[in-house]
């Protein structure tokens, strides 16, 4: 594999959308009946760099941020995390993008965006910073940013550059269905870049909905493999998470938590296993090193919904062995 050289070969870039997220002051209400909302930083690719970061990993974030005030908040929220961003841009024309978030009673999530359009989809393929792609050795991306032109041929540009360079590349649709123009749009196009990914790490709910089959079986997560791919990962919340590779495949327990919010388990579980395959992708092919470090994945994740938010939830590396090593 062509790796670039020096310290970068450590390097993890986690490429797509970073937008402010609005949560209710009180969990359990709908939008309309939140008596106040709190500013949180938020978007699965800025929240997986920074979940990288927190392990100790190296990690850079790639996209475009309003040239605004929520812009400029975020850049430094993560340079305070210890991720590079020299691979973001501003857009003196458009804003940053906003969600408003809602938990429910259960800690589950409903969304409202606020993006129309915001800086994120105006990423031109001229403003990547391909150097820093090609320094790196992860390149992680999401299905938000094929979207809308021109932030969709600039993934599509950053992916082929990434791919050339002999970087590991790493999906996680992270299913938005409201930003898309239809169900039917979003699972063509999260499904049109299905064979360039090495690692793919889906949901419980995205696998339905990819699959049409309400189901998370063996038979129906593998109508989503491919040859191409070296590890196929379903996420299934409290009941942990599955394996698929070309030559094993397997289940590891999720640890028992009491969770308040479920917001970026799932970028914490692959900021998790993205940190410790960088170091070590033989784990990719041995199945004991892999249900381990699955096992460090899981407890990431549900360390995260221990907290609201996601950011702030996010596991340092003590926090993490701790709930690992616990008898």
């Amino acid at each position: 594999m062509a790796i670039g050289g020096g310290e970068d070969d450590r390097l993890i870039v986690s490429f797509g959308e970073m937008l402010i997220d609005f949560v209710p002051t009180v969990s359990g209400v709908s939008l309309a009946e939140a008596p106040g909302f709190i500013k949180a930083p938020g978007g699965a690719p800025a929240n997986v760099a920074i979940a990288v970061a927190r392990l100790g990993g190296r990690s850079s974030f790639m996209g475009k941020l309003g040239d605004d005030e929520f812009g400029r908040m975020l850049a430094a929220i993560l340079r305070d995390n210890d991720v590079s961003d020299e691979g973001v841009t501003f857009d003196a024309g458009a804003r940053t993008a906003l969600a408003f978030v809602t938990l429910r009673s259960d800690g589950e999530r409903e969304f409202m965006f606020y993006r129309n359009p915001s800086a994120d989809m105006l990423l031109t393929p001229a403003e990547l910073d391909l150097d820093l792609i090609r320094r790196a050795k992860v390149f992680h991306y999401g299905s938000i940013s094929l979207i809308t032109e021109p932030c969709r041929s600039a993934h599509l540009k950053a992916m082929e550059v990434a791919k050339e360079a002999g970087l590991l590349l790493s999906y996680d649709p992270n299913l938005r269905l409201p930003l898309w123009p239809s169900a039917a749009e979003a699972k063509e196009q999260i499904l049109s870049i299905w064979d360039q990914a090495d690692i793919i790490k889906v949901s419980d709910v995205e696998l339905e909905f990819l699959t049409g089959k309400d189901s998370v079986e063996d038979e129906v997560a593998l109508l989503l493999w491919r040859p191409t791919l070296k590890l196929l990962l379903v996420t299934l919340g409290e009941h942990g998470c599955k394996y698929y590779t070309k030559d094993f495949r397997g289940a590891v327990d999720a640890f028992k938590v009491n969770p308040v919010d479920t917001t970026g388990a799932g970028d914490a579980f692959v900021g998790a296993l993205l940190s410790k395959t960088v170091d070590d992708m033989s784990v990719l092919q041995d199945e004991k090193k892999l249900r381990e470090v699955l096992r460090f994945a899981n407890a990431c994740g549900a360390i995260t919904t221990t907290k609201k938010g996601a950011i702030p939830a996010l596991p340092s590396l003590a926090d993490a062995l701790a709930l690992v090593e616990k008898p």
